[in-house]
């Protein structure tokens, strides 16, 4: 009479649990609405532009800085490559004639990595190809509003969740 039924559900932890999958649920959306998109994407920079999505980072984060340039060490930090993998790619892209690598003039342990004048041509016209595909895969399908506020929503968990 007074055992209790340990076997028995309690009602809130069926719903945490169903709380649980839901979340689960959303965040593996949100990876896989990323990956087919930038495989989409990436796919069709490679057909026209012949660039791995290593090469695309690395051309359009220096045709947007100062003077198309970046210290080596930096550009590969920020491109989340190793050193042995940045140089791979870099020494790809120096073969393609799209980059340089120049010495710091005032310190010898600093390389620059520079685009070439092709280099520029080509990372402006890939970075105006990929915003035209952005427009078909991603704003064509969320609208602008929605867009914007999943790229306010990436921006969010990217403050809260970097490394300090």
């Amino acid at each position: 009479m007074g055992t209790e039924d340990i076997t028995a559900v309690d009602p809130g932890t069926a719903s945490q649990e169903a709380e649980d999958d839901e979340i689960v649920t959303w965040w593996g959306l949100v990876i896989e609405g990323y990956h087919v998109t930038q495989e989409r994407l990436m796919s069709e920079i490679n057909e026209r532009f012949g660039l791995t999505p290593g090469a695309f980072d690395i051309l359009v984060r220096l045709v947007r800085s100062p003077e198309c340039r970046m210290p080596m060490t930096k550009l590969a930090r920020e491109a989340a490559l190793s050193s042995g993998g940045f140089t791979k790619v870099a020494d790809r892209l120096v073969a393609a004639d799209l980059i340089r690598r120049e010495p710091c003039d005032t310190d010898r342990r600093v390389t620059y990595v520079t685009l070439t004048d092709h280099g520029r041509v080509t990372a402006e016209t890939a970075k105006s190809a990929c915003a035209e595909i952005l427009r078909r895969t991603v704003l064509g399908p969320l609208g602008p509003e929605t867009s914007e506020q999943l790229a306010m929503a990436m921006r969010t968990l990217r403050t809260a969740n970097a490394d300090e």
